[in-house]
């Protein structure tokens, strides 16, 4: 038996069957591709899309692997560039405690794979089960502060496990070759906050993505890696990114707590800090009629790392900068009462009025007195009236989560410009029974863009 969390986890990983699962963690897994699948339907729309299509294209000359509402491409192009559609516009899910995407590295190459191999529905889920929590587990054991303060992003660091736990469970491999899997992946660990405010953020999850792909396909060869490479002292991810970590944390019971549970989603397309704006600004205005021509003034209380990184962007230049402007989403969901894609096409965003009142008229401020995803949000009306109401977790968080049916309308969304009409209801259907399905490759027919 293993006694090192990398052996664990790879134990674990290898190991894991439909049975072991949970109803509520297969109905977990399940809501989280779902929701996947939107933000990589909607990442179609996003500014680098056309970038990275054309460079997943450049990396072969096959047309093997579908991409999510797109054109097949080869292999490692489509992996890469379905983990990129999944972030590409910004709402895709978050591992709040460690700030974290979870689901563009670990779904599309569990999908790649299950294509290739023409798996079973239950088979992708247990892939994706094993991936989701592999991912969030190590991340858990970095000790998060301290990996932060040193600067880096946990997608492109801890996202590579996660796919290649996904990519080796529909391989079969047995855990000492996932270990070794891993020892791989974390050779490729790699991404930082240097990055931040650039579309770069967004790569390191889908090259987190590929990387795992081939660090689980090498490791099959039986290729040497070293099996504990989350402890090495010399080298290891715990060592080296963050001092040791709480390596424990890892694997504290592992198998009957799912962390994967603890992922949060996002219904709006906005920067994960921001969500806690926009529920704050919601509950404030949920049973309000206030006409946007009526508000004089927007303040936003937020805690200071939410200030930090999204208190620049008072006046913003195109949709990447709109998505993270606290001003911006505060003015344009105070003035719609709603904030979809929709709400970052030019012809929203560079409408003179939304730019001055988002310039002039909301104010955001680091309050010490709040933490985490606290936000408290003031509305002073024009006639004196003042309007609070305050965010403890944001909607979506575990603590304040989303319902099935509000993803599936997520889905229908951003999947009805792409895909026809009668694949929509399919897909819902396929994925809330995917244990299910014989084949996922059924599943996979009805998302390429026919």
């Amino acid at each position: 038996m293993p006694t090192e969390p990398t052996g664990i986890l790879a134990e674990f990983a290898a190991g894991l069957s439909l049975e072991s699962i949970p109803d509520g963690v297969r109905k977990s897994c399940k809501i989280l591709i779902l929701d996947a699948l939107a933000c990589a339907l909607a990442g179609h729309q996003g500014e680098e899309t056309g970038q990275l299509t054309a460079m997943g294209a450049a990396l072969g000359q096959s047309v093997e692997s579908s991409v999510f509402g797109g054109k097949p491409m080869n292999l490692a192009g489509a992996t890469m560039l379905n983990g990129y559609l999944i972030t590409a516009v910004t709402m895709c899910d978050v591992h709040r405690a460690t700030l974290t995407h979870i689901t563009p590295e670990v779904v599309p190459p569990a999908f790649a794979i299950a294509e290739r191999d023409g798996v079973s529905g239950a088979a992708l889920l247990v892939a994706i089960a094993a991936g989701l929590e592999v991912t969030t587990r190590i991340g858990l054991g970095l000790d998060y502060p301290v990996f932060r303060k040193k600067g880096w992003h946990g997608p492109g660091v801890i996202g590579p496990f996660g796919s290649a736990a996904a990519v080796g469970r529909l391989r079969g491999i047995d855990s000492d070759t996932m270990a070794r899997a891993f020892g791989l992946a974390g050779s490729q660990s790699a991404g930082t906050f240097a990055a931040w405010g650039t579309p770069t953020v967004k790569w390191h999850q889908c090259r987190g993505a590929l990387s795992g792909l081939m660090a689980a396909l090498l490791a099959e060869q039986d290729f040497v890696a070293t099996k504990e490479f989350l402890t090495k002292p010399d080298g290891g991810l715990y060592n080296t990114y963050a001092e040791g970590g709480l390596p424990e944390l890892a694997i504290s019971d592992l198998g009957q707590r799912w962390e994967l549970q603890r992922i949060a989603l996002r219904l709006w397309p906005s920067a994960t800090a921001l969500q806690e704006v926009l529920t704050a600004l919601f509950n404030a205005v949920a049973n309000n009629p206030l006409p946007f021509e009526a508000i004089e003034m927007v303040k936003l209380g937020v805690s200071q790392t939410p200030f930090d990184m999204h208190s620049g962007f008072s006046t913003y230049k195109a949709k990447f900068e709109a998505l993270l402007s606290a001003h911006y989403v505060a003015a344009v969901f105070l003035r719609d009462r709603t904030l979809t894609l929709a709400q970052f096409e030019p012809a929203c965003y560079n409408d003179a009025g939304l730019r001055a009142f988002a310039a002039n008229q909301v104010t955001i401020a680091a309050d010490p007195s709040l933490k985490g995803g606290q936000c408290v949000a003031e509305i002073l009306t024009k006639s004196g009236e003042t309007i609070q109401a305050r965010c403890d977790f944001p909607l979506g968080a575990p603590e304040n989560p989303v319902t099935s049916i509000q993803i599936e309308d997520k889905f229908k969304t951003y999947a009805g410009s792409i895909l026809p009409a009668a694949n929509v209801d399919w897909i819902i259907d396929m994925v809330n029974d995917l244990e299910n399905l014989g084949s996922a490759l059924d599943l996979i027919e009805l998302l390429r863009q026919s």
